[in-house]
């Protein structure tokens, strides 16, 4: 049985390493690459919360006495995948400011501008 869980956990682990590395490249993909890398994304983030749940119910079928150490492995992995999903939402963010950005035409410098030359406005 712990063998299984063993096999889910290389996978688990295998998965995530591959989604953080997504994760981090797509603000620096052109646009047709960054669609097509965030639906790679979430389906990667679908498999790792399937593989969570049969790692979950592996735990469940271990006996009590040796459940404890893989429960607090699940724990770990639970937020492991907590921080993957936070992290995939910002990269989403920034791509969406990004090409939001691109077609408003704003270099993101417009409205700090805007505000130093209120200030100097307001000043006088």
């Amino acid at each position: 049985m712990s063998s299984d869980f063993e096999g889910y956990e290389q996978d688990f682990a295998v998965l995530t390493a591959e989604i953080t590395n997504k994760i981090a490249r797509v603000p620096r993909l052109p646009p047709d690459e960054k669609k097509q890398m965030v639906a790679n994304v979430e389906k990667q983030l679908e498999e790792a919360k399937e593989l969570l749940e049969q790692m979950d119910l592996e735990v469940r079928e271990i006996p009590p006495q040796s459940r404890g150490m893989y429960s607090n492995r699940m724990r770990s992995y639970k937020q492991e995948m907590g921080k993957l999903e936070t992290d995939f939402k910002r990269s989403r963010i920034a791509y969406s400011d990004e090409v939001r950005n691109e077609l408003l035409g704003d270099d993101g410098n417009s409205s700090e501008n805007q505000g130093t030359s209120v200030s100097y406005c307001g000043a006088s």
